[in-house]
């Protein structure tokens, strides 16, 4: 099937699996299938007749080695029921056995290396490579034997973990109560096993805004953030081929709660980091607790150096990336008096402790400056730091990148990261509820950080940890390897996962759900959403989107029904519970627009609706209580968090009811004044709809399915391409045809991403044109800066678009064909619409009226509000 993608193939043979009768594990998201229920040529048994191969490490290998060998020996035990024995003396016996070691720091695989069994030319010296492959009479009197070497510590590890992944066990096997399939037989298949290097070097999570839910949870599981905690949340970043962690921070401090964590860390083999607000490995925590004075450089900068100076000798030898700079306390903006000198003085100042303390040079420490909201400004406006630094580059809160390395600039030593959100505490709303980041939204713009260069660390701020699980498996298994996963297979790595979590047979049906209910609520978050949000009098909007969810729901539910009991657990927290929760916020937001609306004119129904309306909040909370019952209460709180109530950017401290209506009992309905039916000729098309893509050279049109609040977008590639210098003739277009009833002017509306000027140039630019007339150049980001309080971007994160508008004048009626241009890279489309007048108000625009989903000519006429 040469005209199938990698990831066609795979989802195929997913749902080819169950009628062909293949008992199979289901396949890790990223990697070929290498470990099968059935023997095949050349295979290896790693369990077979009732017998599972002994595990063999050296004593002197590194302890989170020999400390994984034992997670994957019970792995083994809970998907075969057999427990394999595990020893680090010298093999021996005519069994099948397993040789695990890291070059360089094991005898037994340095062994293989000089003996000519193991080749490792593609594994030495990389950075946390592996490889698993049989090799026959590896040692004196030992028949076969599988090899899982790693070129360090996190390669032996990633290697033991991947075998535990191929044989069916999620990484999500605790965090998300993901059972395995039993199996009576493991066969590992001949040949070289490997995924090779990572692309971006360090690939973490930030816990964060963690109060009410996680904190109350490990407060009541574990007494607390402590060491109990951290070895589940190791133990998962670990099995998801991520290496780098910024701890809990709201009331924490991560190496002052529990001296134990720091160690404990470095054993599993994590780079320890801190926020981009707390400098010097010390929490912010840490400060409140023990600082002295101001926290000023100008005014106290000997207890500074003093409290940073501790926070290098606490980290010791352990594996760090060091955060330096400096912000104002509590992670907001320095005094107006600091400037660049300053903060240049407190880097130097910086690095001069970390050589001191470490008894080498800075520069052989990792560090990163974080470019974070005023702090860009400082880089902008002329501040540097040394080269060796890695500088951390971010996103405005709301996953739109706010800069990326310049093409053509010499490269940095300490290379560009990127700091992105999952979820925030801050204007112009919180979100911290349920998982509002659709991922082809993601791809897209860290795709665009991958193509320019930032890949030396990328770490996303997941708040509680649930119920981010599958954005998170999806940041962290593109950092590994980006080419991995092109633009059109997005949807096939979401239906691997869910077959990673559920097994191949729904599948597909869950992988669509997942994709539609991260879309619905990315529209607008929920913390966002009111009874005004969606339109009840034009184009049916409202009633079209709780439809949507609810028939969302009913899909879920349906599902939910032919799972196994084991999954269910699962399956109500991974798909369920979210469906379930934001179909039921959706519908009590519309249940209270409709109450207001009777009320208005006294209708029988407004005190029904009330009623409803106070049963479907009553439900938020029913909801929530069977979330935190599952699996024996084991996530008791990590649903406290509030989101229904704000009056501002803060969450409200309970739940609040919406305002509903009542009237009293035998009240008379005043009679309704019937409005003039709001009226618009328009055309409106998906942007993926057009009649006619023009490439020009490289730069090409690319669809990008899903993304975007409606259908699916378009932009071009690649994304490093040249600005387009004058539009027009041949240059990169879109052609959208339809036909106009009558001549005269036209708007044209474009329906954009957010996305931001990350070039940091004069803003992003497309064109528009109708018919042969020059196109019109128009500029996204006029008037907008990623800053709170600017009203243009705050209403482009709070509404997920940007619409811009053209005035154009048609000379006759007709057929015309309306032009989007390709100016700057990195602009995405999601939708067009075109219009001789103004369109009725709502929230998600015009939907696509029929003659324009790709079918040729499209007829404005008179189409009423509908």
């Amino acid at each position: 099937m040469p005209f199938l993608s990698h990831f066609s193939r795979v989802a195929l043979l997913l749902l080819l699996a169950p009628a062909l009768g293949i008992a199979q594990p289901a396949l890790p998201p990223l990697a070929d299938h290498y470990i099968s229920a059935k023997k095949s040529a050349g295979s290896f048994p790693l369990v077979a007749g009732g017998r599972a191969a002994t595990l063999y490490a050296s004593e002197n290998d590194w302890p989170g080695v020999l400390r994984t060998v034992r997670d994957v020996q019970a792995d083994i035990n809970r998907v075969t029921g057999h427990e394999p024995t595990f020893l680090t003396d010298q093999p021996k016996g005519k069994q099948p056995v397993v040789l695990i070691g890291t070059v360089g720091h094991s005898p037994l695989i340095d062994g293989l290396v000089q003996s000519g069994k193991l080749d490792v030319a593609n594994l030495a010296g990389r950075w946390e490579t592996f490889v698993v492959q049989a090799v026959d009479n590896p040692l004196p009197g030992v028949v076969s034997a599988l090899v899982v070497a790693g070129s360090d510590k996190r390669g032996t590890i990633y290697g033991l973990y991947d075998l535990s992944q191929q044989m069916g066990v999620s990484p999500w096997y605790w965090w998300a109560d993901v059972p395995v399939v039993p199996q009576k037989s493991l066969y590992v298949a001949a040949g070289r096993h490997t995924l090779g290097e990572p692309k971006v070097k360090y690939r973490g999570i930030f816990i964060n805004d963690e109060a009410p839910a996680f904190a109350g949870w490990a407060k009541e599981k574990f007494g607390g953030v402590n060491h109990q905690a951290y070895e589940h949340m190791f133990e998962l970043i670990l099995r998801l081929k991520g290496n780098y962690l910024w701890p809990a921070m709201w009331g924490n401090a991560f190496n002052d709660d529990d001296k134990t964590d720091p160690a404990l860390a470095d054993t599993y083999g994590i780079v320890m980091g801190t926020s981009h607000h707390e400098p010097m490995l010390r929490a912010q925590q840490e400060w409140k607790r023990y600082g002295k004075g101001a926290w000023n450089y100008q005014t106290n900068a000997p207890v500074l150096q003093e409290f940073w100076r501790q926070g290098i000798k606490n980290m010791g030898t352990h594996e760090s990336i060091v955060t330096i700079g400096m912000r104002g306390d509590g992670d907001e903006p320095m005094s107006e008096g600091s400037n660049i000198a300053l903060l240049e003085k407190i880097v130097a100042d910086q690095r001069s402790i970390l050589a001191e303390e470490t008894h080498k040079p800075a520069d052989q420490t990792p560090q990163m400056w974080a470019l974070y909201k005023e702090v860009q400004d400082y880089y902008d406006k002329g501040m540097r730091v040394p080269d060796d630094v890695t500088l951390l580059l971010c996103d405005d809160n709301w996953g739109n990148l706010r800069k990326l390395p310049k093409l053509g600039d010499k490269p940095r030593r300490g290379g560009y990261g990127i700091y992105y959100h999952f979820d925030y505490v801050g204007g112009p709303r919180n979100y911290k509820w349920l998982n509002t980041n659709p991922l082809p939204r993601v791809w897209e713009q860290m795709h665009l950080a991958h193509a320019y260069g930032a890949d030396r660390v990328w770490i996303v701020n997941v708040g509680d940890l649930k119920p981010m699980e599958l954005p998170i498996s999806f940041f962290l298994d593109y950092a590994w390897n980006p080419d991995a996963i092109p633009a059109d297979g997005v949807g096939a790595y979401t239906q691997r996962w869910a077959a990673q979590q559920f097994g191949p047979k729904y599948a597909a049906d869950i992988a669509d759900i997942l994709a539609r209910y991260a879309k619905y609520n990315a529209r607008r978050k929920p913390e966002l959403l009111d009874a005004t949000t969606y339109s009840l009098s034009n184009f049916r909007e409202a009633e079209t989107v709780v439809a949507d969810y609810n028939t969302l729901l009913a899909r879920a539910e349906a599902i939910n029904q032919k799972l196994p009991a084991t999954g269910r657990d699962a399956y109500y927290e991974l798909v369920l519970h979210p469906v379930q929760a934001c179909a039921n916020l959706n519908e009590l937001y519309y249940t209270v627009a409709l109450n207001r609306e009777a009320a208005k004119t006294g209708q029988t129904n407004t005190n029904e609706l009330a009623a409803k309306a106070k049963a479907l909040f009553e439900k938020d909370a029913e909801i929530k209580n069977r979330y935190h019952a599952l699996a024996g209460g084991k996530w008791n709180h990590m649903m406290d968090q509030t989101h229904i109530g704000y009056t501002y950017w803060q969450q409200p401290p309970v739940d609040k009811m919406p305002e509903v209506l009542t009237l009293p009992p035998g009240a008379a309905p005043t009679p309704a004044t019937p409005a003039a039916p709001a009226r618009s000729d328009y055309v409106s098309f998906e942007a993926e709809h057009y009649t006619q893509a023009v490439n020009a050279g490289a730069t090409t049109w690319q669809r990008l399915p899903d993304l975007g609040r409606t259908l699916g977008a378009v932009t071009t590639f690649p994304a490093t391409a040249a600005p387009t210098a004058a539009p027009g003739g041949s240059s990169p277009h879109l052609d959208y045809r339809f036909t106009l009833a009558q001549a005269g002017p036209v708007a044209v509306s474009a329906y954009l991403a957010p996305t931001l000027d990350f070039t940091n140039t004069s803003g992003l630019r497309y064109a528009v044109s109708l018919d042969d007339e020059a196109p019109q150049i128009i500029n996204l980001h006029t008037g907008l800066n990623p800053d709170n309080g600017n009203r243009p971007w705050e209403q482009a994160v709070a509404d997920n678009i940007i619409i811009k508008t053209s005035q154009h004048h048609v000379a006759a009626a007709g057929p015309h064909t309306l032009k989007f241009w390709r100016v700057d890279p990195g602009v995405v489309l999601e939708k067009l619409v075109v219009s001789p007048g103004a369109l009725p108000p709502s929230y998600l625009g015009p939907p696509e009226n029929g003659a324009g989903k790709g079918k040729g000519e499209a007829v404005l006429g008179s189409l009423g509000s509908r």
